[in-house]
């Protein structure tokens, strides 16, 4: 299969490069950078261009662009750029496939969303049925899914993505954690009893891999473990993976205070469970957080 990756050198897209390829897909990754490198294509999403002949030259497209939301305050001008990352990059790719006449069209556009869509959830599960919650983020996740509308009245497969807090030691929720849980410093955020919804890189990276291969789905799928877990649940299998104590809780008011509106990623419950993955027979490799985990450090 060709497969054209936006988005391909960040913590998510980069594996999955390496895996596409490893599974024998010719992969082409767009870029900003000038000149580009073997096997990749510039493009300028800001300005709304990018080559439809690359485009149409792929069987399917897999956008994961989209600047980090965690690890720093959100200001007025940062949200810009949270959003122009994710709407300018997903609307691009989008409209320049549904001006291309329909036999060279890419089958799928699989992009990048996020469960934040759902807003806080407490203590009760939802599916991908469930609405949009309220605030920042879900806003921003409202958004950006709507940015592929063109494709999909285009009459092309997509597949949004809602992404929960992928595990692996290179980067995500995890990479910042480890360093003061190894050194015994590491404890629950706040109560404790907030959800988190995580899965392991590796059943992520499989279940990207399902859904390219599976023509019956579209829409959006929660890219979460079956197990959403608490925070203090997590802590505890964390310390146990590492064979430290996490002991030291981090205040909810310390955590608002050092990074503001931002802190809502850790703060909120995501209570967020994979019904379309489910009932579509895929089976997790790590389905609970402590297999999560022992993939995450080990793989």
């Amino acid at each position: 299969m060709r497969i054209l990756v936006a988005g391909s050198s960040g913590f998510l897209g980069s594996a999955l490069v390496e895996r596409l390829a490893t599974d024998g897909h010719a992969v082409t990754r767009l870029v900003r950078r000038q000149p580009a490198g073997p096997d990749e294509v510039r493009w300028d999403p800001r300005a709304g261009e990018v080559d439809p002949a690359v485009v149409g030259a792929a069987d399917a497209v897999v956008n994961l662009a989209g600047a980090p939301i965690a690890g720093r305050r959100w200001t007025a001008r940062y949200k810009e750029v949270l959003r122009a990352s994710r709407v300018d990059t997903t609307a691009t790719l989008a409209r320049t496939i549904a001006a291309l006449p329909a036999a060279d069209r890419p089958a799928v556009l699989i992009n990048a969303a996020g469960a934040h869509w759902y807003g806080d959830t407490g203590d009760r599960p939802v599916d991908e049925d469930a609405p949009a919650g309220t605030g920042f983020l879900p806003d921003l996740v409202r958004v950006w899914e709507a940015a592929t509308r063109p494709a999909e009245s285009a009459g092309v497969r997509v597949v949004l993505l809602r992404n929960g807090l992928v595990l692996h030691r290179a980067g995500g929720l995890l990479k910042p954690l480890l360093i003061p849980f190894r050194l015994g410093l590491g404890g629950r955020i706040g109560s404790g009893r907030r959800y988190l919804p995580v899965i392991s890189r590796a059943d992520w990276l499989e279940a990207v891999v399902f859904l390219l291969n599976r023509p019956d789905i579209a829409g959006p799928v929660n890219m979460t473990g079956p197990a959403p877990v608490t925070n203090a649940e997590f802590t505890r299998a964390l310390g146990a993976q590492l064979h430290r104590p996490a002991l030291i809780p981090v205040p909810a008011l310390a955590l608002r205070l050092a990074v503001g509106e931002a802190a809502t990623v850790m703060l909120d419950s995501l209570r967020v469970v994979p019904k379309v993955l489910s009932r579509a027979g895929f089976r997790f490799r790590h389905p609970d957080v402590r297999s999560a985990l022992r993939s995450a450090l080990c793989d």
